[in-house]
C-alpha cells in the first residue's frame, strides 16, 4: 500500500485505500466494537495506509471518538496520518442548526469534530450532503475561512451533482477561496452512472476521487453467488435485514469476477477492488472493515495489475448505457469532423459530396 497518490490538484499524498469510518463502533448494530476498531486502525497503518475517512454522524459520533483515542492521542500518529471528515449531517434531534452547511452549523460541527478527535486541525473536511436551503457563497465562504484559520487543510464535497460543484469550484477560482480537492462519490462494477458526469467534472477541475462502497455493499465481495442466491447469513446485508436479489446481470458480472480472480489467484473481492482503483481519477478507494481479516483480503488488491483483457470483460459486463447528452457525444463528432480524423478519432460520416465548398449556397 506504499503507492501513494496525490489527491486531486494538491500535495497531499494518499495511500490507495482509506479506511472507512462507517463500521468503527457497533452504535448501528452491525459495526465492530471499539477494540475491534482500534485493532483495525492500528493494522491499517502498519500495512502502509494512511488516510481514515468519517463522518460527523457516523455511529452517532462514535467512529470520530475511536479514531480520535487510537490516532489523536498520539502525536505520531496523528503526523503520520490523513483524517478526513465531513460535516453537514445533523446528529442533533430538534435542533434545526445542527444539521446543513450555514456558517454556524458548520463552525459548530467541525468543533465537535476536533473536540472528539482529539486534534487542533483536520486534513479533509467534506461536505456530507448538499444543503439546498444554505446559499453556496456561504457555505464556501465558511469552509475557506476554516482553512485560513488554520482549523481545516483541504476541504471536499460529496452527495452534490455535478453542476452545483461544478459552480461551487468556479466560484471558488473567481474569489480566491479555498476550491474542493476530494469528491466522495459511489463507485463500483455495479454502480457507473457517474461516468457519466461527475467523473469527467471531476478531471476537469481537479477533484481526488475517493469512492465509497466500492464492493456495493458487500455485493461483489464474492460471498453472493448463483448457488446461495444473496442469502449469506452474518453478512452486512443480512445484520441490517436489506433483502438481497441477484439479477441475472449481476449474476453474470460476479461469474466473471470469480474466473478472473481464479487466474490472479486471489479473491473477488480483490479483484472488484482492483477496478475501482485503476479508474482515471480515482485517488484513494474507501474500504468498510468490521474483521480485521477483511483488512488483509482488501490489501491484497493493490498489488493486482489487471490486463486490458481483463478491463475490456468486466467493462462487456458493467458499463451503462449513457444518458443525455453523453449518449450524444458520436453524433457531435459526426457533425464536426467532415469526414476526417481528427486525435485518432474517426467518427461515422454524413452523407455530404466532395463537391460541398465554402461559399457555394
Amino acid at each position: 500500500m506504499n503507492n501513494y497518490r496525490t489527491l486531486g490538484k494538491s500535495g497531499l499524498r494518499v495511500s490507495p485505500l482509506c479506511l472507512g469510518g462507517m463500521t468503527l463502533g457497533d452504535d448501528w448494530g452491525w459495526g465492530a466494537d471499539a477494540k475491534t476498531s482500534a485493532t483495525i486502525i492500528r493494522r491499517f497503518l502498519e500495512a502502509g495506509g494512511n488516510f481514515i475517512d468519517t463522518a460527523s454522524i457516523y455511529t452517532n459520533g462514535h467512529s470520530e471518538k475511536i479514531i480520535g483515542d487510537v490516532v489523536g492521542a498520539s502525536s505520531a500518529l496523528r503526523t503520520q496520518t490523513v483524517i478526513g471528515t465531513k460535516c453537514s449531517a445533523n446528529i442533533f434531534p430538534g435542533n434545526p442548526n445542527g444539521g446543513g452547511t450555514g456558517t454556524k452549523a458548520i463552525i459548530e460541527s467541525c468543533e465537535q469534530s476536533l473536540r472528539r478527535l482529539k486534534t487542533d486541525y483536520i486534513d479533509l473536511l467534506s461536505i456530507h450532503q448538499w444543503d439546498w436551503n444554505t446559499p453556496m457563497e456561504e457555505t464556501m465562504r465558511t469552509l475557506d475561512n476554516l482553512v485560513k484559520c488554520g482549523k481545516v487543510r483541504y476541504i471536499g464535497v460529496s452527495y452534490a451533482p455535478a453542476w452545483k460543484i461544478a459552480q461551487a469550484q468556479t466560484m471558488a477560482f473567481f474569489k480566491d477561496w479555498t476550491p474542493f480537492t476530494g469528491l466522495q462519490i459511489e463507485y463500483s462494477l455495479l454502480e457507473r452512472t457517474i461516468e457519466d458526469e461527475l467523473v469527467p467534472m471531476a478531471l476537469e477541475l481537479g477533484l481526488g476521487i475517493t469512492p465509497w462502497s466500492p464492493l456495493k455493499g458487500g455485493l461483489l465481495s464474492g460471498k453472493y453467488n448463483r448457488e446461495n442466491a444473496g442469502k449469506v447469513a452474518g453478512s452486512r446485508m443480512d445484520d441490517t435485514g436489506r433483502a438481497v436479489t441477484l439479477t441475472e446481470r449481476e449474476l453474470r458480472l460476479l461469474d466473471k469476477l470469480a474466473s478472473i480472480a481464479a487466474a490472479h489467484n486471489t479473491s473477488v473481492a480483490a479483484i472488484g477492488l482492483a477496478w475501482v482503483i485503476s479508474r482515471p481519477g480515482v485517488a484513494s478507494t474507501l474500504i468498510g472493515i468490521r474483521k480485521p481479516e477483511q483488512l488483509e483480503a482488501n490489501i491484497a488488491a493493490t498489488d493486482i495489475q489487471l490486463s486490458s483483457a481483463d478491463l475490456a470483460e468486466l467493462d462487456s459486463f458493467s458499463t451503462p448505457a449513457p444518458g443525455f447528452v453523453s449518449n450524444y457525444r458520436p453524433y457531435a463528432k459526426m457533425f464536426h469532423h467532415g469526414g476526417i480524423s481528427v486525435n485518432g478519432d474517426l467518427p461515422p460520416t454524413l452523407p455530404l459530396t466532395k463537391d460541398m465548398v465554402p461559399g457555394k449556397y
